[in-house]
């Protein structure tokens, strides 16, 4: 029983391995970068679709142009995203994470003047952690394109952060 279970096992980690591999070799890049390019496509998907929210749901005009620029920008590069994973023969994910829908989810069901400050909350948050994703992967990217489509977005991820973080401070946002 015990050498069946083990045989399983080794059977499953092989065709890990064979997956990965197969992975690497379609699309020719590095796990890191692979998941960075997951990262990415997730993220501004779940930046547009939560901008969205904040066009039909804030109560602040700042807030909502503030979702407005979000599906704008992360519209543009989510297009730009798609031609370099396509470019890589690289599919990237179809959907959000689960913790990004839990978290539109939970914005989607606030109040006009708590979904301002909540939404500005995260939006503070998740563009530290944007920053902090981009600005390493445009300087370790093992993929020349990927590390110019880091670098080239990088900017704008500034600009959100510093406008998330004044709107964030506007809404009597606490956080982080």
């Amino acid at each position: 029983m015990r050498n069946r279970a083990q045989k399983m096992i080794m059977t499953a980690l092989g065709a890990a391995v064979v997956l990965t591999g197969a992975a690497f070799a379609k699309s020719g890049l590095m796990a890191d970068d692979q998941k960075f390019l997951r990262a990415a496509a997730q993220g501004g998907m779940a930046e547009v679709a939560m901008g969205h929210l904040a066009v039909e749901k804030a109560s602040s005009p700042d807030v909502k142009a503030f979702g407005q620029r979000m599906i704008d920008d992360h519209g543009k590069a989510n297009e730009r995203l798609k031609a370099l994973a396509n470019s890589k023969s690289f599919k990237l994910p179809g959907h959000i994470n689960p913790e990004q829908k839990s978290m539109k989810e939970k914005l989607a069901g606030l109040s006009a003047a708590d979904f301002d400050r909540q939404y500005m909350k995260h939006m503070a948050e998740d563009h530290v952690k944007d920053v902090a994703e981009f600005q390493t992967e445009s300087v370790d990217a093992k993929d020349a394109d990927i590390k110019k489509f880091a670098a080239s977005t990088l900017p704008t991820l500034k600009e959100h952060l510093k406008m998330a973080q004044d709107l964030a401070a506007k809404t009597g946002a606490k956080g982080k």
